[in-house]
């Protein structure tokens, strides 16, 4: 991770902070996975990273936290857990107003490095979302339906942004 980045973890707090777009479609997207697939949606669920090699990630934090994992379809458990270990099918991060895209494809490198093998890039101002898989371009989808072969989801894009 750059040194820049690292300063902006340090403020992480403050920086992925939401806002009305942000909120609308993280719930949007929380939503329609639900309808248009077999997962469970899960908002600001936090994931452990303390597997994960410190050298290569340096000033990484024990947890990461998602805008929305989809893992196959849950029901609630008897006893909640407040750091997730199991690996999620699929993460979806929503960009906020103060927030750089730069920070966000730079956390997908360590999703991947954890082995979540498809993750999100959602732009509310641009109703643009990009699909990333780990050692590939990412494909990005403006009109149409946001299709992940690898999650095995498939959801109009309208319908993310309305």
């Amino acid at each position: 991770m750059t040194e820049l980045t690292l300063l902006a973890e340090e403020n992480q707090e403050f920086d992925d902070m939401g806002s009305y777009n942000h909120s609308l479609v993280q719930g949007n997207l929380a939503y329609l996975l639900r309808v248009h697939s077999d997962y469970s949606a899960f908002v600001e669920l936090s994931l452990d990273t303390r597997r994960l090699d410190r050298q290569q990630f340096p000033g990484l934090k024990d947890e990461l936290i998602a805008d929305v994992c989809a893992y196959p379809r849950r029901s609630v458990i008897d006893l909640d857990i407040l750091v997730v270990q199991e690996l999620p099918a699929l993460i979806i991060e929503v960009v906020s107003p103060r927030q750089g895209l730069l920070s966000i494809v730079e956390k997908f490198q360590i999703y991947f490095a954890l082995g979540i093998q498809s993750c999100w890039l959602v732009e509310p101002l641009t109703a643009i979302v990009r699909v990333y898989h780990p050692n590939q371009p990412p494909q990005t989808f403006a009109s149409g339906e946001v299709v992940d072969a690898v999650a095995g989801v498939k959801i109009p894009l309208i319908e993310i942004f309305s």
